[in-house]
């Protein structure tokens, strides 16, 4: 089983097993991550191997600063421009590799791009110690839903693995956003802990949706962040024996008949919602209900990236081909 170790506790512990080409799972501002050295095959492998994950699935690679982020990627100057704004933290770049970057094929999915994020915290500090970026998809099996507590990660993958670095709940609770530049526009892949409003406000420009081809960056997948129990989607009735997730202070019919009940935020706070959504979708299945209903939930601001998630998690588990 897992070791868990706190945050001051783990740096020398982590460093040890990822020159030696394993993998560490560790505390991020998004969620809980699942961290290889992103130059090691073997390190890499025991990523996909711990996860069970589709090896046509990219990983995103994490560094320390710009300086590592430009030896890996070349930057347009609209990337540029959002690494400055957003970097550390919760925002994923897709940009071309740099011949020679020294980044395993296994990471890109034998893709020519590359996607880099800058993490808060522990993992920017492991990743400066290590001198390389780290792969780090979040830190559970496959498809499941994202851990956000050193608890869940256990939970899930410590059998698997030999250490999780505890640095408590995570404060966004949802995956970064992923954009990437095309020419003068901007192309949202994924959303995530960055409204896109936030986005467009920096750059002055609206972010273009759809139309990606194929699976061009992490948590694309039509079928992802799935509990075991089924989801459904805008519930305004609640069915014999489902759980419910709730969302604001008006309630679905008949809800004082589900088998579990967690409302994400009383008060309707789309940023307090988003933190409590893996923690409580994974408390749910755990109530043995079959069904998870799930209330109507705006798109407004991060609104749009928990309905992602919610869409992914509800989508048809036989589904394996990638969403567009």
């Amino acid at each position: 089983m897992a070791e868990i170790l706190a945050v001051g506790e783990a740096m020398e512990p982590a460093l040890v097993l990822l020159e030696g080409g394993d993998v560490v799972a560790i505390p991020t501002e998004t969620v809980y991550g699942l961290a290889g050295d992103a130059t090691n095959g073997i390190g890499v492998a025991r990523i996909f191997e711990a996860k069970g994950r589709p090896r046509f699935n990219p990983l995103i690679a994490h560094v320390a600063d710009m300086a590592m982020a430009q030896r890996i990627a070349s930057f347009d100057p609209l990337s540029k421009k959002l690494a400055l704004a957003f970097w550390p933290g919760p925002l994923t770049l897709v940009l071309p590799q740099r011949p020679g970057n020294g980044i395993h094929p296994l990471v890109t999915a034998g893709l020519d791009t590359i996607a880099l994020r800058m993490p808060r915290g522990f993992g920017g500090d492991l990743i400066a110690r290590l001198g390389r970026p780290l792969a780090a998809p979040s830190a559970n099996s496959s498809g499941k839903i994202s851990a956000t507590t050193a608890q869940a990660v256990a939970a899930d993958l410590g059998a698997r693995i030999k250490l999780v670095v505890d640095g408590g709940a995570t404060p966004v609770g949802l995956e970064s956003t992923i954009v990437k530049a095309e020419g003068e526009r901007l192309r949202l892949l994924r959303p995530g802990g960055i409204a896109a409003g936030e986005i467009e406000a920096a750059i002055g420009i609206d972010l273009l949706r759809g139309g990606a081809a194929g699976v061009e960056a992490p948590g694309m997948l039509a079928s992802h962040y799935a509990p075991g129990a089924a989801v459904r989607l805008n519930a305004r009735a609640i069915v014999e024996g489902e759980a419910l997730l709730g969302f604001g202070d008006q309630r679905a019919e008949g809800w004082r008949g589900a088998t579990a009940f967690l409302n994400l935020s009383v008060s309707g706070d789309l940023r307090e919602a988003a933190s409590n959504l893996f923690a409580y979708m994974q408390d749910l299945d755990r109530s043995g209900a079959r069904t998870i209903a799930v209330e109507p939930i705006p798109f407004d601001g991060l609104g749009e990236a928990i309905n992602d998630r919610l869409s992914r998690a509800a989508a048809p588990r036989d589904n394996a081909q990638p969403s567009t």
